[in-house]
């Protein structure tokens, strides 16, 4: 489904799109959804504060560890079995 999105802008915003737009061979519609994707792929998916929860959790090393030999022994089986990385079938 496709939306209409009004924007505002003043007189000298507007010129400046239409100028780059047209600089680059866009309308300025195109130009403008670029340029929304492009800042939505930058904008961070996660806040600042479960990036750094996540952080925190992983220097504690409370996961499951072992012998590397047994580790690599497990995940070889899993993968022979057809198993995903949680283990699961």
């Amino acid at each position: 489904m496709t939306v209409r999105l009004q924007v505002l802008l003043d007189d000298d915003e507007l010129a400046d799109v239409k100028a780059t737009a047209a600089s680059q061979r866009l309308t300025v519609a195109e130009w403008v959804r670029q340029a929304l994707r492009r800042a939505r792929l930058e904008e961070p998916r996660y806040a600042t504060e479960q990036k750094l929860l996540v952080i925190r959790e992983a220097v504690q090393g409370h996961y499951p560890t072992g012998d590397i030999e047994e580790l690599l022994r497990d995940t070889a089986r899993g993968r022979a079995l057809g198993g995903d990385a949680t283990g699961e079938p």
